[in-house]
């Protein structure tokens, strides 16, 4: 049987993978679309202590948060924890990698995404591509996986880096190339809480 048919286990694959992304996202540094991410994160269902700063759930315009886990996810809560600790780290390492990218292959990226008629299919397409030009220019002083999957989320930072209201769109397809293509891998990182510097 295949396991992401068996009892839910795509929407929990999906979960993982959002807040891997989401988290990613929201600790890397000199980024220029925080309205947007903080719009996207009232959309996710993802854990209060990724919604906000730290702050006792206290929100900027002076309520408190309302986000809450869903009824008996409260045991998953440590699992998210790894997850928001490995996102963490790999938003550090993607702040040391981020000028290895190149911006023309970014401008172009973006300019794909922009194309509002372009499939979910396709814009994965172009994901990927955009992934194997730079893996083939890339050191190989890290493993394929963690590095495709840094990959996939720095380009992620940067297109929405470079137009902001695409932050939506290119999440949701970072999303869906990385439970197609990592998921194993980010399941092993989750499950094993493999500490990545």
């Amino acid at each position: 049987m295949d396991s992401k048919v068996s009892s839910g286990s795509g929407l929990q694959d999906e979960r993982i993978t959002n807040l891997l992304v989401f988290g990613f996202l929201q600790n890397c540094s000199n980024c220029n679309f925080h309205k947007e991410l903080e719009v996207l994160g009232r959309d996710l269902p993802v854990p209060a202590y990724l919604q906000g700063d730290h702050d006792d759930g206290l929100q900027t315009d002076g309520n408190c948060c309302t986000y809450f886990l869903a009824g008996g996810e409260r045991d998953s809560q440590g699992q998210e924890e790894i997850i928001q600790d490995i996102a963490r780290q790999l938003a550090v390492i993607g702040d040391k990698m981020d000028r290895s990218i190149h911006p023309g292959l970014v401008n172009n990226l973006a300019m794909r995404f922009m194309n509002v008629n372009l499939s979910e299919e396709d814009r994965r397409r172009y994901l990927a591509t955009a992934l194997e030009r730079i893996m083939q220019t890339y050191p190989t002083d890290m493993e394929e996986e963690k590095t495709m999957l840094m990959l996939a989320m720095l380009l992620a930072k940067k297109v929405a880096n470079h137009t902001p209201s695409l932050l939506r769109d290119v999440f949701r397809t970072t999303v869906n190339f990385i439970n197609q293509n990592l998921f194993t891998y980010v399941r092993n990182l989750a499950r094993n809480n493999i500490f990545l510097y």
